[in-house]
């Protein structure tokens, strides 16, 4: 695995091999924050806009689609720059999961537009917080069933589906789950599935995390108390040097799993371990780093108006979606007794084996 100094994440990648996707994809990005500054709203709407602009610049099936030729890598810069300008698009859902899991499935899609995954369990009446359900082109169910999974596809005109959002303002809708069985096709797919989703939370979590940052700096530099801007005061300067680190801490975390994702593929153990990590290494920094960053802003920072929020609270949301915190740090608990059992709990840390 590739050194994580200088990674796709890194500062100093302005001459790498992604420069002009990650130009094109910040391009995206802000020009969609541009556009709908002052008309944000909870719940949040699904950017038309910026998806005919993804899909124009052939970005909305990076993995799943094999003409395209994308890798886990590439998908990663863009999903990074869109969760930092907070575009409400459904790219992860489309791509690294409901665009895989059809294809895995071999069930047929919509070959244009966004998809989006009803995760839900065997037996349910609904799947509940479907991103995006009313705005996708097709729905793909994913039923667990054990380590498996039912896999069906479903335009949104034939299902029921009752509106909601999470705390960023993204759709999180119900969908009532009333398919025939025999449009159900079974497959061993239930880890990967959550190792992917989990993947994807923690590079639009860096994302969120990053602007939340640069949202503090700028505040504090523009802000003046007692004569000379916040930033002037000591405290002021500890807190946000905390917070740097914090997010650095992060960025290491989603670098290991996007270089193992690229690398091993998503089904590999080097995968399932840098995944673990970084999904415990986000959930415990995004606390801190949104805790300072409002404490900065002060009462601003949380009225609807302010762009602070649409960092926040979207990355306080993602840390808990395909498993919380505790959920994957008892997961990391595990890979290191089964290591220990099996010789060395150093070597998953170094992947030697």
């Amino acid at each position: 695995m590739r050194a994580l100094t200088g990674g796709v994440f890194g500062t100093s990648s302005a001459t790498d091999d992604f420069t002009d996707l990650r130009r094109l994809a910040e391009d995206i990005g802000m020009r969609s924050f541009d556009e709908r500054l002052g008309h944000r709203d909870l719940p949040d709407r699904f950017d038309h806009t910026a998806w005919r602009h993804l899909e124009d610049a052939g970005l909305t099936r990076l993995t799943s689609d094999p003409e395209s030729g994308g890798s886990p890598t590439e998908l990663a810069l863009v999903l990074r720059a869109l969760a930092r300008h907070a575009v409400t698009v459904p790219l992860a859902e489309t791509d690294v999961l409901a665009g895989w899991l059809a294809a895995a499935a071999g069930v047929d899609v919509p070959a244009a537009g966004p998809l989006t995954l009803a995760i839900g369990d065997v037996g349910a009446s609904a799947a509940t917080r479907v991103p995006y359900a009313g705005d996708a082109a097709a729905v793909v169910f994913a039923l667990r069933d054990g380590d498996l999974l039912r896999v069906a596809v479903a335009a949104p005109a034939n299902l029921v589906i009752a509106p909601g959002h999470n705390l960023g303002g993204e759709p999180r809708d119900t969908v009532a789950i009333d398919l025939p069985d025999e449009v159900f096709v079974t497959i061993d797919a239930a880890a990967e599935l959550d190792r992917r989703g989990a993947w994807a939370r923690c590079v639009q979590g860096l994302g969120a995390l990053d602007a939340a940052v640069e949202y503090s700096v700028a505040h504090t530099r523009q802000r003046e108390q007692f004569g000379r801007p916040l930033s002037a005061f000591q405290a002021v300067q500890h807190t946000l040097a905390s917070m740097a680190g914090e997010v650095e801490r992060a960025r290491a975390a989603a670098e290991l799993a996007v270089a193992a994702a690229a690398e091993y593929g998503f089904d590999s153990t080097q995968t399932d371990y840098a995944v673990t990590v970084a999904k415990v290494v986000l959930g415990r920094v995004v606390p801190t780093v949104v805790t300072a960053a409002h404490q900065l802003h002060g009462a601003i920072g949380v009225t609807i108006e302010h762009r602070l929020w649409l960092a926040t609270m979207r990355a306080r949301s993602w840390i808990d979606e395909f498993g919380d915190t505790a959920t994957h740090a008892r997961g990391l608990g595990r890979l290191a007794l089964a290591a220990a059992r099996d010789g060395d709990p150093w070597d998953i840390v170094v992947g030697a084996g």
